[in-house]
């Protein structure tokens, strides 16, 4: 019959476990044994060599001096008696001959002794496991020796090795009671030790572990989303690319704080779980992310994260697109007014005032134009500020270029300036009627300076309103409040520049962002070939 390993992971463990704990049970009882029987012997030997040189006293050796082999002599009586005393097997006395005075079977005295008495005959103790007339024994010889020194006689004291045996075997269910218990003890532990791997695993076998955590690699590293696995210290245990992508991490990272390898601010804040919510938007390395976390059963917690800064951008270009359509509208409703003036001229014949009034409308707004392209030299933060200002006067406010404005020199990227001047303006057309906006060019450094004659910001806000999520305003439908100035920021900062906001002389608020290396002093055709 064939037997099976079992495949569960939980089933593994405890026959292993169990397996493991018997062979050390069983190695420590046979080390423990082994010692043991050497330890009785021992004990034995050294027992009769006691017994032996007790028996070896002066009495003895002139007894043995004065009398003659006797199964009643008084040498066996004295040996007898001390056999008698000490539960020994046998006590022999000899003579320098090796003949017998004395001995358990008092057939035997007389006669020759059945091993070489030469060694304790020769003067010297010895102490062994031998076989003799009254079978195995440890036995012990030392020499008898009378006032003088001389050596008259020998005597041999044996101990049944029968009782060494059965002391070695009365030890053994002892043992095996202690080594039962401690085996028991160990099943009961591994048996612990395997229902929590079980509800740990699921039941799970190796090989489903085994393909889980492939399949759960090869997922993690190609879902589009990030994901950040923390424990229960806040320390990454899992980031896939993604995650590294948009967070701007490597590998390293994994194992280490959050506070380590990310520089304080909401985005930090949102993944530790120090703010709570559901599509949390927050800003990392000028990407508008949106972040959600799970709770794991361990204290640590699963962040997705998705990568909204396309869709965010086109929900800026919406609101671009909706105020521009407003401005359309109105200048529709303006062009009509123009044109019923004009028919109405005609009409009564006035052909002079007619041209009069068409020149000035057409030179009017053709100046304009010509003044933005004028003092700001990127065409698409001209066409930002033709927009901005249709919008403006549709909303009744005035956006005014500022005298001092100059921007003569290529934009490197004129994208990161017409978000920036975008967010500032329109948040200043929510709050004032009249907008200033000043570009400057200083070496390689753009300064973008917008300033309006709004409520302000408090001292005590000036700080707090470059958050993520920090809006006064209600959101669109189609997307969150809160970022604008959040990435006005981190574009500013990017550059290695900066953005704040200050009181304005009359009140209001003047927003200054600073963004160097910005403008390049080279051709247009070079700058676009870099690119």
């Amino acid at each position: 019959m064939r037997i099976h390993w079992p495949r569960r992971v939980f089933a593994q463990v405890l026959l292993t476990q169990v397996a493991i704990t018997t062979g050390v049970i069983m190695l420590v009882t046979g080390l423990f044994l082994a010692p043991l029987s050497h330890q009785l012997d021992d004990q034995a030997m050294h027992q009769a060599l006691s017994i032996a040189q007790t028996a070896a006293e002066p009495g003895l050796v002139h007894n043995l001096t004065s009398t003659d082999p006797s199964p009643t002599g008084p040498v066996q009586a004295e040996a007898e008696r001390i056999r008698r005393a000490t539960g020994a097997l046998y006590i022999v006395v000899m003579d320098t001959r090796g003949v017998r005075w004395s001995h358990t079977d008092t057939a035997q005295i007389s006669r020759h002794v059945s091993t070489d008495p030469s060694t304790a005959l020769g003067g010297r103790e010895i102490m062994q496991i031998d076989n003799g007339t009254l079978g195995r024994s440890a036995r012990a010889k030392v020499p008898l020796r009378d006032r003088d020194g001389t050596i008259v006689g020998a005597v041999s004291v044996g101990i049944a090795y029968d009782s060494v045996h059965e002391r070695l075997l009365g030890a053994i269910p002892g043992l095996l009671l202690y080594s039962g218990t401690a085996l028991a003890a160990g099943v009961l532990a591994a048996l612990a030790v395997s229902r929590r791997l079980q509800r740990s695993t699921h039941g799970l076998a190796f090989a489903d572990i085994s393909a889980l955590l492939d399949e759960r690699e090869a997922m993690l590293h190609s879902i589009r989303e990030a994901v950040l696995a923390l424990d229960a210290q806040g320390r990454i245990r899992l980031l896939n690319d993604e995650a590294q992508r948009l967070l701007d991490l490597d590998q390293d990272a994994v194992g280490r704080a959050l506070g380590e390898v990310l520089p304080p601010g909401r985005t930090t804040e949102v993944l530790v779980g120090r703010v709570d919510g559901d599509n949390l938007l927050t800003v990392c390395h000028g990407r508008v992310l949106i972040a959600n976390r799970m709770p794991t059963g361990d204290g640590g917690a699963v962040v997705t994260l998705r990568d909204r800064t396309e869709l965010e951008l086109l929900g800026r270009e919406l609101d671009s697109t909706h105020g521009l359509l407003d401005a359309m509208r109105a200048q529709d409703h303006e062009h009509a007014n123009r044109l019923h003036t004009l028919l109405g001229l005609l009409e009564l014949g006035r052909h002079d005032a007619a041209v009069e009034f068409v020149a000035e409308v057409a030179n009017g707004h053709r100046a304009s134009a010509e003044q933005v392209a004028e003092r700001v030299n990127d065409p698409l933060l001209s066409a930002l500020l033709v927009g901005k200002s249709a919008i403006a006067a549709e909303r009744g406010a005035s956006l005014r270029i500022s005298p001092a404005t100059r921007l003569p020199d290529v934009v490197v990227d004129p994208r990161d300036l017409v978000t920036v001047l975008g967010n500032l303006i329109d948040n200043a057309l929510d709050v004032a009627s009249f907008i200033e906006v000043e570009l400057l060019a200083e070496g390689t450094t753009a300064v973008l300076r917008v300033s309006d004659n709004g409520p302000g910001v408090p001292p005590g806000m000036r700080e707090q309103i470059f958050t993520e999520g920090w809006s006064t305003k209600e959101s669109p439908a189609h997307r969150g409040r809160g970022l604008g100035l959040a990435l006005v920021r981190r574009l500013a900062e990017r550059y290695g520049g900066a953005a704040r906001v200050t009181a304005r002389a009359g009140g209001g608020a003047v927003f200054t962002v600073v963004l160097p290396e910005a403008l390049s002093v080279r051709p247009l055709s070079e700058v676009g070939e870099l690119r």
